[in-house]
């Protein structure tokens, strides 16, 4: 049953996402404004942050005892997928991809950096750079955040359950949207150590959904990297495994000068189709690991 929980899940997210709706952003932030307050001297203190997700967390495991005990399989089926729904999710990057890729094409990166600047890190947000950094900025930005809306979620989903996915997607939002900056890089490290094993996962899939001989020439090098942050772990594998040169825009504009006011569209286009193909993948995986028996 939580297979099938999970894979309905995904397909209605999916489609939500098209469609720019249930943005639940602010929802996080509204839930964090308690911490907007901090004595002078203690804003690094993340404490409050653990404890506004650890109830709510505590909460879903006893509601799905509860209901499981009580043989109430239909109902704890339900709040799964509702939550699934929830914590799953990126709206508004599709309609953003391509507006950038449009500017793109036109030339103008001024627009294209205008429409996309939002979504990009904090650090990088200030000033426009060169197409090709930018474009780099861009593609880790989409991935990474396809990782934590999606493949992340499904993965403690499946390994700990509906409590468990919760309190990683809480984790993230804790990290993106805590009032004080200065605790976030608590939150960032929390977050690093619960993508850790899931992303080398997901780097793995870009082998078999991609280029695998160039996966294991150069991608899975950053998987034995301790210390590789998710991002990092992402464009190595992202790179090795995409073939026209997706993410490596220098070499392209040497090579195919032409086509140039292509690439940016081509290259979201060849990342996307490797995250659906590897999201694929993980469902063709989950759904063998359900006939065999491992999962229910």
């Amino acid at each position: 049953m939580p297979f099938f929980i999970l894979l309905l899940a995904y397909v209605t997210r999916r489609s939500l996402d098209s469609a720019d709706r249930l943005n639940t952003e602010s929802i996080w932030r509204q839930s964090f404004s308690w911490g907007a307050s901090a004595p002078s001297g203690r804003e690094a203190r993340v404490w409050p942050g653990i404890v506004i997700v650890i109830i709510p967390t505590l909460m879903l495991l006893a509601l799905d005892y509860i209901l499981r005990t009580l043989s109430l399989v239909v109902l704890a089926s339900l709040v799964d997928y509702l939550l699934l729904v929830l914590l799953m999710g990126a709206p508004g990057w599709r309609l953003r991809m391509e507006v950038y890729a449009e500017a793109w094409r036109r030339g103008d990166m001024q627009a294209a950096w205008h429409h996309i600047k939002d979504s990009l890190p904090a650090t990088e947000r200030g000033t426009a750079s060169a197409p090709e950094h930018l474009h780099l900025s861009v593609s880790s930005r989409f991935m990474v955040v396809m990782f934590e809306r999606y493949f992340l979620i499904i993965f403690w989903y499946v390994v700990g359950g509906i409590a468990v996915a919760f309190l990683v997607r809480a984790v993230i939002a804790l990290r993106d949207h805590w009032p004080q900056a200065a605790a976030r890089i608590g939150f960032g490290v929390a977050a690093n150590l619960l993508a850790w094993f899931p992303v080398r996962v997901l780097s793995f899939t870009f082998g078999l959904a991609g280029d695998l001989t160039g996966w294991l020439r150069a991608g899975r090098s950053s998987m034995s990297n301790f210390s590789a942050t998710p991002p990092l772990v992402l464009m190595d594998a992202a790179n090795s495994a995409l073939t026209g040169y997706a993410l490596e825009p220098s070499r392209f504009q040497k090579l195919h000068p032409d086509e140039w006011s292509e690439y940016g569209g081509r290259s979201f286009s060849a990342i996307r189709d490797l995250l659906n193909r590897s999201m694929l993948v993980w469902i063709c995986v989950l759904a063998l690991l359900v006939i065999a028996g491992f999962i229910a």
